[in-house]
């Protein structure tokens, strides 16, 4: 384990009550989340301003929305932080929505034969008989 050393500062008391809160939602010490938030940080300086990295490529996408979508998405995230214990970020929300249309929207895998994992092999009757009426 790396050695440690006391990193102590004065800040606004607004500032103390996010940490203390941010901190209490992760079940974390202020140890764990200052050195949690401040080694982010540096990652981030590094990577030019993105925290995750996956390929080294990422990209920007913004756009705007009516504010009845905003608060019904800001409604959400307060739900999903409360019933998760964990901030549930805006970030987080649209790359989960955008992935999950994505998956959805690709062509299911299929094997060498060309039949999907619900197609029965050609020339095979389907099990299940159609239904009636």
């Amino acid at each position: 384990m790396e050695q440690r050393k006391n990193l102590c500062a004065q800040v606004p008391i607004s500032l103390h009550n996010r940490v203390t809160e941010a901190k209490e939602a992760l079940g974390q010490t202020t140890a764990e989340y200052i050195t949690n938030l401040l080694t982010e940080y540096y990652e981030m300086k590094e990577n030019g301003g993105n925290t995750a990295m996956t390929n080294g490529k990422n990209r920007t996408m913004a756009f705007q929305i009516d504010e009845e979508l905003f608060q019904r998405i800001k409604a959400y995230l307060d739900r999903e932080s409360a019933r998760l214990g964990r901030k549930v970020t805006q970030r987080e929300f649209v790359l989960g929505a955008i992935i999950g249309v994505l998956n959805m929207a690709e062509p299911m895998d299929v094997d060498e034969t060309g039949v999907g994992p619900c197609e029965p092999p050609a020339g095979q009757d389907d099990p299940q008989p159609p239904e009636e009426g």
